[in-house]
């Protein structure tokens, strides 16, 4: 018998972990090529994981809720083929070896001060994902559920990486020798970021009294990222918005003209976004330093304009597909890109990079009725614009011949706009331009 190395596969060049999300089958079970074995997901997007082999599953390396590099093995399959028997994967003892590297390092810190190492504890009910590195480095330095999770992370979304957790590390030994040399007592002798955290901790954890007529629903794993996330957004820009109105009464001529021909000629709906993305793209390229990310104390112009566009999903939950190289494409192969997107959404089929690479996200909170919002910044972003719903009011026409009331088809564009690196001149020149953009929309054009 054989034994195949069910690893996890690259799921795209800006993806380098995932999350085990489920175990689809279990060891002693039967398993036939392309069967999904295990589900994961990303910071947004779930797939499965399927076999390339025939055979029985014999062992799993992994957990529900364990991070996962791309290229780690995450199972055993016990095949019928005459191939020698799978060894380790590189990447995996890569990995065991930055980790003893890491223990080691915290370890020696810890002895030379003297400080005792605590009991293991188990963070498995930590909402906060951590890699089995910066697990093990807890573990092993005796660092608690309650200090993990105030410890700020640098990595992606706000996770804690290993730099993080040997700063902190070595943080607490100075904190305990400090302590240890004072005539305090020992309740007195509680680190300054313990004690910190500990306020911060009574700060946000309000109690919240419930009866027996409530209901308690469970986050998903979704909701509880969308949730990191958007606090997370507030907490590291200043955000500052900006509002106009619009009117898109040629556009909403031009689109009645010609969306029955395009549905008939290309199988599918002309919508309203690819013509509002077309805009915003132009603006970016008028507008670049709102094309930005801020890395500490230096801004990143980003040469891509890759625009996102937030979908709302069945559940509830939303989405932001990311379009690369808007400004390149035109009306047409804007269409086809925003139904694509939309259309993977919905049925839950978008893959891991169709999320990934967004420079400034576009979000219709006109869908449901709302005239304007302020929506919150997809980070690292510095920007993000609402648009509102399209509605018939009165207005004032004027005409060489004078004023007059005429029916007009009007929305209100909401920019919201990170005020550390885009001041108010700025941010409101840019969706003045979209607007401008939008009014001035050639007619004539076809699609």
């Amino acid at each position: 018998m054989a034994k195949f190395e069910l690893k996890l596969p690259k799921m795209g060049e800006s993806v380098a972990e995932a999350t085990l999300t489920s175990w689809l089958k279990e060891v002693g079970d039967t398993i036939e090529a392309d069967e999904a074995v295990l589900e994961i997901a990303t910071d947004k997007v779930d797939s499965e994981v399927p076999s390339e082999e025939d055979g029985v599953l014999v062992e799993k390396f992994f957990d529900v809720d364990d991070v996962i590099k791309v290229g780690e093995v995450v199972a055993i399959i016990e095949t019928d083929g005459d191939s020698e028997e799978a060894t380790s994967d590189t990447s995996s003892t890569e990995e065991s070896a930055d980790t003893q590297q890491a223990v080691e390092a915290a370890s020696e810190i810890i002895q030379q001060a003297q400080v005792a190492v605590q009991p293991q504890v188990d963070f498995s009910s930590s909402e906060r994902f951590y890699s089995p590195l910066v697990k093990n480095i807890a573990k092993e330095e005796g660092i608690s559920l309650a200090e993990l999770d105030q410890i700020s992370g640098s990595g992606l979304e706000g996770r804690v990486t290993k730099d993080d957790i040997l700063a902190y590390v070595k943080n607490r030994v100075q904190s305990s020798r400090t302590a240890a040399t004072s005539i305090e007592t020992p309740k007195a002798s509680v680190s300054q970021h313990q004690t910190s955290s500990l306020k911060t901790q009574q700060v946000i954890s309000t109690p919240v009294s419930v009866n027996g007529e409530d209901e308690i629903i469970e986050m998903s794993r979704m909701g509880k990222l969308i949730a990191h996330h958007m606090v997370a957004s507030v907490q590291t820009s200043a955000h500052v918005q900006s509002f106009i109105e619009v009117d898109v009464t040629n556009i909403w001529n031009w689109r009645n003209k010609h969306k029955n021909a395009f549905e008939k000629r290309e199988g599918e709906k002309l919508t309203f976004t690819p013509i509002f993305m077309e805009a915003v793209a132009k603006a970016i390229k008028d507008f670049p330093l709102i094309n930005i990310s801020v890395d500490g104390d230096r801004i990143i112009k980003r040469k891509q304009i890759n625009l996102g566009m937030a979908a709302a999903l069945p559940d509830g939950n939303l989405i932001v597909p990311v379009i690369e190289n808007a400004d390149q494409l035109n009306l047409l192969g804007m269409a086809k890109q925003v139904n694509d997107l939309a259309n993977r959404a919905r049925q839950g089929k978008l893959k891991p990079d169709d999320t990934q690479g967004g420079t400034y996200t576009v979000t219709n909170v006109g869908t449901f009725g709302s005239i304007m919002g302020t929506p919150i910044i997809n980070q690292p972003q510095v920007a993000i614009l609402a648009l509102g719903a399209i509605r018939k009011v009165p207005a004032v026409i004027e005409t060489p011949e004078g004023d007059f009331i005429g029916i007009r088809y009007k929305m209100f564009l909401s920019h919201s706009y990170d005020h550390r690196v885009v001041n108010g001149a700025l941010g409101g020149q840019f969706v003045q331009r979209v607007a401008q953009y939008l009014e001035a929309f050639d007619t004539s054009r076809e699609v």
